[in-house]
């Protein structure tokens, strides 16, 4: 049973909490990210380079990098799956790391280079990573495989940098691209047609010809 000096306890701990909350400085920019008093949405000026290739657009600052991939420069080689971050469909590669477009909002992305599935490689130059996946037959609906290969191509490059994961036993040694390492690396970019240990052999077979 809670006697009333708990109820009181409890009730200064809240107004305390809330006072904590009311003093705390408002984040810089938070009211630009909220429709005018016009109702229309606040738009930002961004320039980034995509594949190669500089762009400048004015977007409504809400807007994903997926959505400006997709919508306004219509690239939709990269694919939304879930939008929450969750399969991986929507990975690029951005100042060379990998990235679920989906999670970032374009204007935080002012002055990166951004590489998707199309500046990888086309039908008649196709990237390494490509050319394996087609011939390990590493996707079957293929609608993850965009994300699916901008991360394996990001992925050796950050074995190749020393970059541990969680599966990595030696932190004092060369990390090494083994089953394992590439397993628990990819396990952000799901295949709901279940086409892993094809994907798995596609990435071996690049890192062998590396070397």
């Amino acid at each position: 049973m809670v006697g009333s000096d708990d109820l009181n306890l409890n009730r200064r701990d809240l107004m305390v909490g809330a006072g904590a909350c009311a003093a705390m400085p408002a984040m810089p920019g938070t009211a630009k990210a909220q429709p005018g008093p016009d109702g229309n949405p606040v738009e930002f000026q961004v320039s980034l380079t995509v594949n190669g290739k500089s762009h400048t657009r004015n977007v409504d600052t809400r807007t994903t990098l997926l959505d400006l991939l997709r919508e306004n420069l219509h690239l939709t080689g990269t694919k939304k799956g879930c939008d929450h971050g969750q399969c991986g469909a929507c990975t690029v590669i951005v100042d060379g790391r990998r990235i679920n477009s989906c999670l970032t909002l374009a204007v935080m992305q002012e002055g990166s280079s951004v590489t998707t599935i199309e500046g990888l490689g086309q039908p008649d130059n196709l990237h390494p990573m490509q050319a394996a996946f087609i011939k390990h037959d590493g996707y079957q609906c293929g609608y993850c495989t965009p994300g699916q290969i901008c991360s394996s191509v990001a992925m050796l490059e950050e074995i190749k940098a020393g970059i541990p994961s969680h599966v990595t036993a030696d932190l004092l040694a060369p990390v090494q691209p083994t089953e394992t390492e590439m397993r628990e690396r990819m396990s952000g970019n799901i295949c709901r047609c279940g086409a892993y240990s094809n994907i798995v052999e596609a990435i071996t077979e690049v890192v062998e010809r590396q070397g």
